[in-house]
């Protein structure tokens, strides 16, 4: 089953955006590999394109997939240094609660790693097809940093402990164990392809009206709770977090290929 552009579509800087199955899907392609960084220029780019589609008449969903062989291998840690931190945190989450408020469920393929905030990317949609290789991960506190949408995230998707586990040791997770956290939905060797499969036996008969509807009825209380930490954890992020030396310590010596000396202050 191809999962290539079935018609012309539109881009934007990292990102490829069109619609198929008679304008019934989204297709958003992360096209930036091998990284495919989720930085400023990609956030905005996804952004626009959830605010253009989210009205569209007659659409039913979207699928969200990449090139290379890895999905993504997280933000861009020049725009965690102090200068830059805020303004990426804050569009990050803004793209986040554009996916969370969007009102049709967003299908996620990923393939290869998909760490940092490639990760909080993925785990903001609705369901996650991943092929039986990827890798699921937040290394940020092995950086002295703290992945804030994702503490979000994970513990709603995958649980508490979970959640916890990763967080705090920055590991990452092969696809059959986020499969059986709960983290995703469904495991093939072609994510997309079973994404689109999905999609077109079991939404494409739907009605979008409908489909709409069941969206917020399902997702109504979880999205209020993720929204409302999200605010939480971005003020403890930014006013807490970067304000201690080994936040930055650790960003400096990735940066700089060398171990950190952290003062634990």
């Amino acid at each position: 089953m191809s999962t290539e552009p079935r018609q012309a579509g539109e881009s934007s800087g990292p990102l490829k955006v069109w619609t198929e199955c008679d304008g019934q899907l989204l297709r958003l392609r992360l096209a930036r590999p091998k990284a495919n960084l989720i930085d400023a220029q990609m956030i905005a780019a996804l952004d626009a394109a959830f605010a253009a589609h989210g009205d569209d008449t007659g659409l039913l969903a979207a699928l969200v997939d990449h090139e290379g062989p890895h999905f993504s291998f997280g933000a861009s840690i020049e725009e965690h240094l102090p200068a830059q931190c805020a303004q990426m945190i804050r569009a990050l989450h803004a793209l986040i609660e554009r996916m969370l408020d969007w009102p049709k469920p967003i299908l996620m393929a990923v393939k290869g790693q998909c760490l940092g905030g490639g990760l909080e990317f993925a785990a903001a949609a609705n369901l996650l097809f991943a092929a039986p290789q990827a890798q699921f991960g937040q290394p940020e506190m092995k950086l002295a940093v703290f992945a804030p949408a994702a503490s979000c995230l994970l513990p709603e998707r995958a649980g508490q402990a979970r959640a916890e586990d990763l967080l705090y040791s920055g590991r990452s997770i092969d696809a059959p164990t986020a499969l059986g956290w709960g983290l995703v939905n469904q495991l093939a060797e072609d994510p997309a392809a079973a994404a689109l499969e999905y999609f077109q036996r079991h939404l494409a008969p739907k009605s979008a009206a409908s489909l709409y509807y069941a969206v917020c009825a399902a997702r109504a209380p979880y999205v209020k709770r993720v929204k409302q930490r999200l605010a939480e954890v971005e003020r403890l992020y930014l006013d807490g977090l970067m304000q201690t030396h080994d936040a930055v310590e650790g960003l400096q010596a990735f940066l700089e290929k060398r171990a950190p000396r952290f003062e634990h202050r």
